[in-house]
Parts: structure tokens; C-alpha cells; sequence
């Protein structure tokens, strides 16, 4: 395609040049979509984008189904799963900021599609797995780095490409992609480990993975320019050159970043975020419901109800971003997951009772409703760069997950209760709500174009 005038001018709607001059008579309306073009590109790929996460999301519903029958068929302390589980936490968010680095240089596409295959491979071989490290292996290293590829700096470049109007909703609705898989494979995955064990769910999550890798290959593409097309409510841009030295970048980024007093309240904050939600609900709530009697398939069923409020909570917090200050939205976030973990002890029983419904759609509502307000805060300070800034700010989220994940384990062993873990989780959202507070926002340019502040 020639650089002329006309793809100079490429409109917000659609990307395409210009109608001839008979028919600019009101230059101020963007030209229209191409009669056979209903939607705009970018819904197509926030779709695939979306699917994919969900395939993602199958190896997230899984690890806290098998502490148990791990533990009974091998003998395997809670500790030492935990530890697999923690590796596999950590490795995800780690990598996410390499992996938004990679996807500069080779594509969206290729690593994502590289991504569901490694993470089919470790959930496959886990099948063959009789030692605890193996565990470690398979579902710590291989689906850690796997998944970390897939993290929500994924849907955070997405959107950042392909999105210039409604970023604040999309950006919710990919998040609760997650979500929307936790939903679908939770009782799926939990009805199979009742009936047939722990190895076929293990296999149908992989499965999950790669039925999903043709979608990304044939449908997914890197950039608005691929084809020829503006980002939804922006105009058109050339594709940027492929960016080399991914892992150098991701370091400049964050040595950078860290230099600021803002990158350490918005990564201390998420980590606390990550501690309280993968790392403790979603890790030990079912074995926690089970000590106290309750069935796996119902404690596994209230943490799919968990993804459905999920989704129309993290919806919600996207159309609350793009109209409030994301500092306020976290901190009330935070102040209310919070208050609702110190209650949660005290709801415990072997049967689901009200009490017990009202607390899983509270934190459901509450769950990643914090990513839309800290994805737009790195965006506000971070500009060209927020992406990876959010990859290490993920990378927070995942080690304050794999932490607790590890010593939610341990204080069960040690207690013979979670109690103590749910208390102290509640506490640190206390803090994460103070620390959101003290974020100075840095309002967008007319421009849309974000800049860069110190502490």
C-alpha cells in the first residue's frame, strides 16, 4: 500500500481511504464501513482474544481441585502441591512482561499460538507424573510459562492496538474472559475428578488449549495495519517495526518504571490483589470448604458462581473506569474484599446456606474488578511502555498469589485450618486500599498521548 494522501487519511470507522471528492462534501463524518463489513476488525479479534483466554483459563480452575486427590493418591503434603502451584503462579506473572516484549518482536499471534501448545504439553504430561517434582515441571514450569504468555498484558496490548474508543470496556470484558473460563471448566473439571480422577481432567484442559490454536492462527492478527484498518475510534497508523532485544526491553522497562514512586503503590496493591484472589480463594477455598464437610463438586460449583459475577463485575468496573478516578475505584475494591474475608471463617459449613451466597456474589462482583483501574493507571503514566509496566505489575499480582498459594498450604498443615489465612488476607487489602489512595493520577493530554512522571 503506497503512503499517499489517501491512506494519510484513513478514518476512525473503518480504516479505509477516503470516498473521491463528489462524495467528501462533509469532511468532519468519518467515511462509512464497506457495505459487506458490518463490525469493525477489532470486535473480531477482542472475540478471538477472548476465547483464548478462556482456553487459558482451564488450567486455572484445576490446581485447587487436585490438592486433595494429589495428596491422597501420592501421599504428597499440602505444602509440597502448594509449592507446584506457587512456581506455576509466580512463572505467570513473571513472564508476562517478557512475554508482551516477544509479541513486539514476532507477532501476537506466534506466541500466543506457542503459548497454548506449551500448556497443552505440561497438563498432558503431568498424566505420566509418580514424584512430586514432576509436579514442579509439568505444572509449574511448562504451564507457568505457558499461561504467563497468555496473561492480562495480552488482552492489555489488544486492546491498546486495536482500541481507541471504549478501551475501558473491552479492556473489563477480556478480563473477564478469565473468568468466563473459570465458569465453564470449574464444574466440568470437578464432575470429572469425582467420577473418573484427576489425569482425565487434566487431559481435557489440554485439549481445551489446543482446540483453541487454530482460532488465534487464522483469525487473530497483530495490528490494525495488517489489514489495512484504523483502531476502533482512531486513525490509521502504520504498523511499527518489529521490536528487537525483547528481554533488554522488558528490563530497560521495568529498571525504569521502578524508579518511580507510582510502579511500587500499583505492583505493591496488585500483588495484594493476587494474594487474595489466586493464590487464596481460588487456590485453598475448595479444600478449605472441604474440611469443613462440604462436597468438591458444590465448594467447585460456588467458585464458578464466583466467575459469573466475575463477569458482570469486571464489565461494570470497565464502564466505571472510563468515568471515574481508578484511584477511588481501587481503593473501595480493596476496602470491601477486604471486610469480606474477615467474615468468611465464620461462614464455613458442610452445606451452602445464604449467608455463604452472599459472600461468593460479594467477591465475585469484587474479584478482577481491580484490572480495568490499574490497566488505565500504567496507561496514564506509563504511555508507549504500559503494557510491559503492567506486565511487571502482573508479575506483582502473581507472586503475591504464589506466596500465599505456598503458605496457605503450610498454615493448613501446620493449624489444621485456614483461618488464619483468611484473617490476615482481609488485613492486607486494608492496605492495598491505603496504597491506591496515595497513586497520583496523571490526567491524558487532549492528544489521548500518555506521559511519563516520577515520583
Amino acid at each position: 500500500m503506497t503512503q499517499t494522501t489517501e491512506s494519510a487519511a484513513r478514518d476512525e470507522s473503518g480504516g479505509r481511504p477516503p470516498a473521491p471528492a463528489a462524495r467528501r462534501s462533509t469532511p468532519s463524518r468519518p467515511s462509512r464501513l464497506p457495505a459487506g463489513l458490518r463490525i469493525h476488525r477489532a470486535w473480531i479479534v477482542a472475540a478471538v482474544t477472548f476465547v483464548t483466554i478462556i482456553g487459558g483459563a482451564a488450567f486455572g480452575a484445576l490446581p485447587g481441585l487436585l490438592i486433595d486427590p494429589l495428596h491422597a493418591e501420592f501421599g504428597w503434603s499440602r505444602g509440597e502441591i502448594g509449592l507446584a502451584v506457587s512456581v506455576d503462579l509466580a512463572l505467570y506473572g513473571v513472564t508476562a512482561p517478557f512475554a508482551a516484549a516477544l509479541m513486539g518482536r514476532f507477532g501476537i499471534r506466534r506466541v500466543v499460538a506457542a503459548a497454548l501448545t506449551v500448556v497443552a504439553a505440561g497438563a498432558l504430561g503431568s498424566v505420566w507424573m509418580t514424584a512430586s517434582w514432576q509436579l514442579l515441571i509439568y505444572w509449574g514450569l511448562l504451564v507457568g510459562l505457558g499461561t504467563g504468555s497468555m496473561a492480562m498484558s495480552f488482552s492489555a496490548i489488544v486492546t491498546d492496538r486495536w482500541f481507541v474508543a471504549r478501551r475501558g470496556l473491552v479492556t473489563g470484558i477480556l478480563t473477564a474472559a478469565g473468568a468466563s473460563g473459570q465458569l465453564v471448566f470449574l464444574p466440568l473439571c470437578a464432575w470429572i475428578v469425582k467420577e473418573h480422577g484427576w489425569r482425565p481432567a487434566s487431559v481435557t484442559v489440554a485439549l481445551a488449549a489446543l482446540v483453541v490454536v487454530p482460532l488465534v492462527w487464522f483469525l487473530l492478527r497483530d495490528h490494525p495495519a495488517d489489514v489495512g484498518l484504523a483502531p476502533y475510534g482512531g486513525t490509521y497508523a502504520a504498523k511499527p517495526a518489529p521490536t528487537r532485544g525483547a528481554a533488554t526491553r522488558a528490563l530497560r522497562v521495568l529498571f525504569d518504571a521502578a524508579r518511580t514512586g507510582q510502579f511500587w503503590l500499583l505492583a505493591g496493591a496488585f500483588a495484594i490483589c493476587g494474594a487474595s484472589t489466586n493464590g487464596l480463594i481460588r487456590t485453598h477455598f475448595v479444600p478449605s470448604a472441604h474440611d469443613h464437610h462440604m462436597p468438591v463438586t458444590a465448594a467447585a460449583s460456588l467458585l464458578a458462581v464466583i466467575g459469573v459475577f466475575d463477569i458482570l463485575g469486571t464489565v461494570f468496573s470497565g464502564w466505571l473506569t472510563d468515568r471515574f478516578d481508578s484511584r477511588r475505584l481501587l481503593a473501595v475494591y480493596y476496602a470491601l474484599r477486604g471486610i469480606s474475608l474477615l467474615f468468611l471463617p465464620m461462614l464455613m459449613a458442610p452445606t451452602v446456606h445464604p449467608p455463604m451466597v452472599f459472600f461468593i456474589v460479594f467477591y465475585g462482583l469484587d474479584w478482577v474488578a481491580t484490572v480495568p483501574p490499574t490497566i488505565t493507571l500504567c496507561r496514564e503514566q506509563y504511555g508507549d511502555d504500559s503494557a510491559i509496566v503492567f506486565g511487571w505489575v502482573l508479575a506483582s499480582h502473581q507472586i503475591g498469589a504464589a506466596v500465599v498459594a505456598f503458605l496457605g498450604g503450610v498454615a493448613r498443615d501446620a493449624f489444621g485450618s485456614y483461618d488464619v489465612v483468611w484473617y490476615a488476607a482481609g488485613a492486607l487489602c486494608a492496605v492495598a486500599a491505603l496504597m491506591s489512595l496515595v497513586v497520583r493520577r496523571t490526567p491524558l493530554p487532549v492528544s489521548g498521548k500518555a506521559v511519563v512522571t516520577a515520583a
